[in-house]
C-alpha cells in the first residue's frame, strides 16, 4: 500500500476499494475523472469499460445481488452520471448492495451555473440510501467506508459518491480505514412467544418467502420450519428458489397482475408468516385484500407501514435463528391434504401441455419449458420485464436461491443483457442465460461488445414478437385494443455476428432445445431469436379470470 504522503484522492480513493474488496469497477472514462481511471491501471481492481452507464449500473447491481458485496459503477459529472440513475435505482428498491462513483465539477464553479454542472447529490439521494459529495481530501476514507457500510447492510440497497474534479488532484495525508462488519441482532424473546401464539391459533397458515430470506441465506432453515410444522411455502418473484420448488410444501410464486393458482393458499389462510418479505416485491392488498389476515413478520428489519400489512407480530433480527426458535416450540399443523394437489394441479396441467405443444411460433409455456430442461440447477437465468416476465416468474422451476433474477421493485426493461455480465462475474462457473424481449433487447444490445472484448460469454435467448407484449397485453385487457406497440426488429443473426458473436435463429419448436444446450456449451456469447406467440397471453388470463376458490 501507497504510504499516505504520496497519495492523491484519485489513488487514495482507488486504494480505499482495493480495502473494501472490490473486484470489478464498471463503468466509463471522462475529462473529470481521468485521474480515477489512471489510478485503476496499477490496482488489483479490474475494470470494465462499458458502452453504456446504464449498462454498468446494472452490471453492479447484478453483481452486488448475487455476492451480497456491493457492486461498484463509475462514471463521469453530468450525462455520464444521469445515464447510472436507472441501475441505481433498481438496485435501490430489489435492494442489491450498489455504491456509484461519478465525478463532479471542481468546487471552484459547482456551487454557480457552469457547463455539465447539475446538483448530482439532489438527484441521486431520493433513488439511494445516501449519497453525498467529497468536499475535503482526509474525509475520503471516511466517505468511501460509509458508503460500502450503508450499502451492505440490511436493508441493502445503493449509495452515491461523488468526487469534484479539483479534489479528485488534491492530495490527502490519510490512509484506508479498517473494515467492520455489522452484526444482525438475535430476534427478540418476547416477540417470539407472541409469533408462537399466533402460529399455535392459526388454522390456516401460509409461509410468503420474499427476498429477505434469500439473502439472509435462509433455504436450510425454511425448509426446517415448513417440514416440522407442516406449513405450505409460496414465495415472490424476488425469492424464487429460496424454498425449492421441487419440495413438497412447495406451492409455488405469487405477483402475477391476476389472481393466479397460487393465490389459493391466501384466500383461505388466517394467518400469513412472512419471511424476508418487502411490500415492493408484491402489494399486500393483493394477498390480503380485506386486511383481516393475523400476519407474522419476520426480517432483520422494522416491516414498513401499509392498510393491509397490520402485524400481529414483528420478530426482527436474523431470520434463520427466528424460524430455527419459532420452530423448536411451535405446535406442529395437520399436514393440509387438498390444496396442494389443487394449486400444483392446475399449474402441472399447463407446464405439460407447454411441453408437448410443438406449434410454431412457440408457445411461451413451451419457451420456459425447454429454458429449464437446458439450465442446470444452480445456473442463472435473468428473465428480462415484460411479457416476458409474467411467464418465467410463474412457471420457471427454481430449486436455489437467485437463479433466477428478475427486476422487481423498478420492474425496468433492458437491465438482462448487461446484468449477465455481473452474473457471469459473480458465477464464473455458471451457465448464465438472459431471457429477454425484442423490445428491451435492442435497448442495451450495446454491451454484446463489452462482452466480447471482455470475454465474459453467455447466452441471450430473444423472444420475438415486434410488439410490445406486456403493454399490449394490458392495453387489450383494459381497453380491448392495442395502440403503438408494435416495431420492427433488425436481422438477430447478423447483429450477433457483427460482434463476433455466435447467431442462431429458430425455425421450428424443436429446434430450440438442442440449441439453447449448444449455445450454452460455446465458449463464446451467443444470441439465439426465437420467434413466440403471445396469443397465449389473453388467454392466460381469461383462464385465471374464470377460476373461482372451490375450497
Amino acid at each position: 500500500m501507497t504510504t499516505a504522503q504520496d497519495l492523491n484522492v484519485a489513488q487514495l480513493l482507488v486504494e480505499c476499494l482495493e480495502n473494501e474488496g472490490v473486484e470489478y469497477i464498471f463503468g466509463m472514462p471522462g475529462e473529470e475523472n481521468l485521474h480515477i481511471i489512471d489510478a485503476l491501471r496499477g490496482s488489483s481492481i479490474r475494470f470494465i469499460l462499458v458502452r453504456s452507464e446504464q449498462g454498468a449500473s446494472f452490471m453492479a447491481d447484478i453483481y452486488g445481488r448475487l455476492t451480497g458485496k456491493a457492486g461498484v459503477c463509475l462514471a463521469t459529472l453530468g450525462p455520464g452520471a444521469i445515464n447510472l440513475m436507472l441501475g441505481v435505482a433498481d438496485a435501490q428498491l430489489d435492494s442489491s448492495p450498489l455504491v456509484a462513483i461519478t465525478a463532479q465539477a471542481g468546487l471552484n464553479r459547482v456551487f454557480k451555473e457552469s457547463h455539465q454542472v447539475i446538483d448530482l447529490v439532489s438527484l441521486f439521494r431520493p433513488i439511494t440510501k445516501w449519497a453525498d459529495t467529497i468536499t475535503v481530501p482526509e474525509a475520503t476514507p471516511e466517505m468511501v467506508r460509509k458508503a460500502f457500510k450503508v450499502a451492505q447492510s440490511e436493508r441493502p440497497g445503493a449509495t452515491a459518491l461523488m468526487v469534484p474534479e479539483d479534489v479528485e488532484q488534491s492530495e490527502a495525508s490519510v490512509l484506508p480505514l479498517p473494515l467492520n462488519r455489522p452484526r444482525g441482532k438475535a430476534p427478540s424473546p418476547e416477540q417470539l412467544d407472541r409469533a408462537v401464539e399466533v402460529l399455535d391459533s392459526a388454522r390456516d397458515p401460509v409461509i410468503l418467502a420474499g427476498h429477505g430470506a434469500s439473502r439472509d441465506h435462509t433455504t436450510e432453515a425454511l425448509i426446517r420450519f415448513s417440514e416440522h410444522l407442516h406449513i405450505p411455502v409460496v414465495t415472490t418473484f424476488m425469492g424464487k428458489g429460496v424454498f425449492p420448488d421441487n419440495h413438497p410444501n412447495a406451492l409455488g410464486t405469487i405477483g402475477f397482475m391476476r389472481h393466479d393458482y397460487t393465490n389459493f393458499g391466501f384466500d383461505r389462510a388466517d394467518v400469513v408468516i412472512a419471511v424476508g418479505y418487502d411490500l415492493v416485491e408484491y402489494p399486500p392488498e393483493r394477498w390480503n385484500p380485506h386486511g383481516d389476515k393475523q400476519i407474522i413478520n419476520l426480517s432483520h428489519t422494522v416491516a414498513e407501514v401499509d392498510a393491509h400489512y397490520s402485524l400481529a407480530v414483528g420478530v426482527e433480527g436474523s431470520i434463520t435463528s427466528s424460524l430455527d426458535a419459532l420452530a423448536a416450540v411451535a405446535t406442529p399443523k395437520t399436514p393440509d391434504q387438498t390444496l396442494k394437489p389443487l394449486v400444483c394441479g392446475l399449474q402441472q396441467e399447463e407446464i405439460e401441455q407447454g411441453k408437448a405443444d410443438d406449434s410454431f411460433p412457440l408457445k411461451p409455456q413451451r419457451i420456459v419449458m425447454d429454458i429449464r430442461e437446458a439450465m442446470g440447477k444452480s445456473d442463472i437465468v435473468l428473465a428480462d420485464t415484460g411479457a416476458i416476465k409474467m411467464w418465467m416468474a410463474r412457471l420457471y422451476a427454481c430449486y436455489k436461491p437467485e437463479t433466477c433474477l428478475i427486476s422487481n421493485g423498478l420492474a425496468t426493461m433492458a437491465f438482462s443483457l448487461p446484468g449477465a455480465l455481473g452474473a457471469k462475474l459473480a458465477h464464473p462457473k455458471r451457465k448464465v442465460l438472459a431471457a429477454m424481449g425484442d423490445g428491451s433487447f435492442l435497448m442495451n444490445s450495446q454491451e454484446l461488445e463489452t462482452a466480447m472484448r471482455e470475454k465474459i460469454h453467455f447466452v441471450v435467448l430473444v423472444w420475438v414478437d415486434e410488439h410490445y407484449g406486456l403493454i399490449k397485453w394490458k392495453q387489450e385487457l383494459e381497453l380491448g385494443r392495442p395502440a403503438f406497440v408494435e416495431f420492427t426488429n433488425p436481422d438477430f443473426v447478423k447483429q450477433a455476428e457483427s460482434y463476433g458473436a455466435k447467431g442462431y435463429r429458430i425455425d421450428a419448436a424443436g429446434e430450440l432445445l438442442p440449441t439453447l444446450r449448444q449455445a450454452l456449451e460455446d465458449d463464446t456469447v451467443s444470441i439465439i431469436a426465437c420467434p413466440v406467440d403471445y396469443s397465449e397471453n389473453l388467454k392466460l388470463t381469461n383462464k385465471l379470470g374464470e377460476l373461482t376458490h372451490p375450497l
